[in-house]
């Protein structure tokens, strides 16, 4: 069992400023455990929509929802969408003594209905699966290869592991997709989802997916924005700004899973991992995924030029620049690339990321920081 402390501080700490909160995430990474902690599924305040009784209850949904105090959970609340309405009534009813919990897999259109329905009374709370803050810096290779879906780190061994991955990238292109809108046969679904996957940690050119599956470049990109709505895509934006030069505007993609990402790559365990010619870009997105769950910087990008100079990570907090690199390497050192970083964006700090143990400067606000250590200060 592993214990997401942090989580549920957060939906706790929402819970008590808000009147609705909202568990957005893909399926199966532990969105009805978390809700299951706070309130006992057998508790007349818990309903799941895959559950006939509890659709049979919310029939009436005004008359089953109206009584009730307390902590109330409706788990799959994609299924109904027409109860958003409702929950606003409810929310703004004076004096109310109930607080309500909405999980759904991660959907645009369970994000629009929440926001539309009721704005201003919800906070959304992105759920995804297991960080590394979670499962501890010793399982940090594990957590990498295997990804943080909780059958399929917790797996008994990697061919478990990979069952799992297999059966629910099927589900994904055979049921959740076409659902969402993307009118892709199976076969071709999930060639799209290996191309994406090719694309891992490189800037996004729809041309290629386009021509290859027989779409337009407007139809794959919105096929694209359907995946990153599910959260299985980061679609990290391209900075840019008036400094003189040609800088790269379009976004670079990233696997958020990277037990996913290598299950499209057919990489097994860890020494094809390692040999694999893409492992630089698969541990670049792990780390990068990392830091900006433990960071929750308020806006993240990167940033490159036509000339070669690049930047992993941008990350806007409290209106201060923090750049970051994420080197693979024994003893990361000063680059040309990381001079122009500095300048032509103005950074107050860089923070070169590597999986070493010793923290060392590089220049005055050019820091080698080991992973294990940003954990920790987080």
């Amino acid at each position: 069992m592993i214990h997401r402390p942090s989580l549920l501080r957060h939906v706790q700490e929402a819970l008590a400023r808000n009147p609705v909160v909202a568990l957005a995430g893909p399926r199966q990474v532990g969105k009805t455990t978390l809700a299951r902690t706070l309130l006992a599924p057998e508790s007349p305040n818990y309903f799941d929509l895959e559950d006939p009784v509890s659709l049979a209850r919310l029939s009436e949904p005004m008359t089953a929802l109206a009584p009730l105090s307390g902590l109330v959970v409706i788990d799959e609340i994609q299924r109904a969408p027409e109860l958003f309405p409702v929950l606003r009534v409810l929310a703004d009813r004076s004096g109310t003594q109930a607080h309500f919990l909405v999980l759904g897999s991660a959907s645009p259109a369970l994000l629009r209905q929440s926001s539309e329905s009721l704005a201003g009374r919800v906070e959304v709370i992105e759920v995804g699966g297991f960080s590394l803050a979670e499962t501890g810096l010793d399982t940090a290779d594990k957590l990498w290869l295997r990804g943080g879906f909780p059958r399929a780190f917790i797996a008994g061994n990697l061919a478990n592991a990979q069952a799992w991955r297999k059966q629910f990238l099927l589900a994904l292109a055979e049921r959740d997709l076409p659902q969402l809108g993307i009118s892709l046969p199976p076969p071709a679904m999930m060639r799209f989802l290996a191309m994406l996957a090719h694309y891992h940690g490189q800037t996004w050119n729809a041309a290629d997916p386009a021509r290859s599956l027989g779409l337009s470049e407007t139809t794959v990109r919105r096929y694209l924005d359907i995946l990153t709505g599910t959260y299985l895509i980061r679609q990290l934006p391209a900075w840019h700004e008036n400094i003189g030069k040609r800088q790269i505007k379009a976004p670079k993609l990233y696997w958020r899973d990277t037990g996913l990402l290598h299950q499209l790559m057919g990489i097994g365990d860890m020494n094809a991992l390692l040999a694999h010619p893409r492992c630089g870009a698969s541990w670049e997105g792990f780390i990068l995924e990392t830091l900006i769950r433990v960071l929750a910087p308020d806006e993240a990008y990167f940033w490159g030029t036509h000339t070669g100079a690049e930047l992993d990570g941008l990350f806007l907090r409290e209106g201060r620049r923090l750049g970051i690199e994420i080197k693979r390497a024994d003893a990361p050192r000063l680059t040309p690339s990381m001079r122009h970083a500095m300048t032509d964006l103005k950074l107050d700090y860089l923070w070169v990321i590597y999986p070493g143990r010793r923290a060392y400067a590089l220049d005055e606000r050019v820091h080698v920081q080991p992973l294990a250590d940003v954990i920790a200060a987080a």
